[in-house]
């Protein structure tokens, strides 16, 4: 029998409030040498894993608008005072601009991943075995209903 839409719209709701949490959460920097925002964190994680790229292909990738990206990479490149990203004129196409990732952004990306990861093993931590087995189960099945 199909859920009730006021049911729904509960469960909805819910959900929605998760995100808002998780949001606020996300959105408050660290403090200390991984003052990052997600965007910022997510554009390390692009480069530590496929960079060097231009900027074009890290915007895509992290699916932010070109102007955001632009801020972004202001924020962390070497001459914005961070240094966790270096600018480098493209050697095939001089019109492009490639982003390397620096040692100083490799540990920033390191250090943050670790401080999130805690964070997680915290709230994991907090659950019984079963219950953080069904959240998992869960959580697999809402990541793959947004793989496209």
């Amino acid at each position: 029998m199909p859920e009730s839409t006021q049911l729904m719209d509960a469960m909805a709701e819910e959900v929605f409030g998760l995100f808002k949490v998780i949001a606020a959460a996300r959105s408050r920097k660290q403090t200390g040498s991984t003052d990052l925002s997600e965007t910022e964190f997510v554009t390390l994680d692009v480069l530590t894993k496929e960079g060097p790229l231009t900027i074009g292909e890290v915007q895509k990738r992290v699916g932010v608008a070109p102007a955001q990206m632009s801020r972004v990479v202001r924020a962390l490149e070497v001459e914005g005072g961070r240094g966790f990203v270096e600018c480098k004129i493209n050697p095939k196409d001089r019109r492009r601009v490639n982003l390397t990732l620096t040692d100083a952004g490799a540990n920033a990306f390191a250090s943050f991943r670790h401080s999130r990861l805690s964070s997680f093993h915290t709230i994991l931590g907090a659950l019984e075995p079963t219950d953080r087995t069904e959240f998992m189960r869960m959580l697999k099945l809402i990541g793959d209903a947004f793989t496209p």
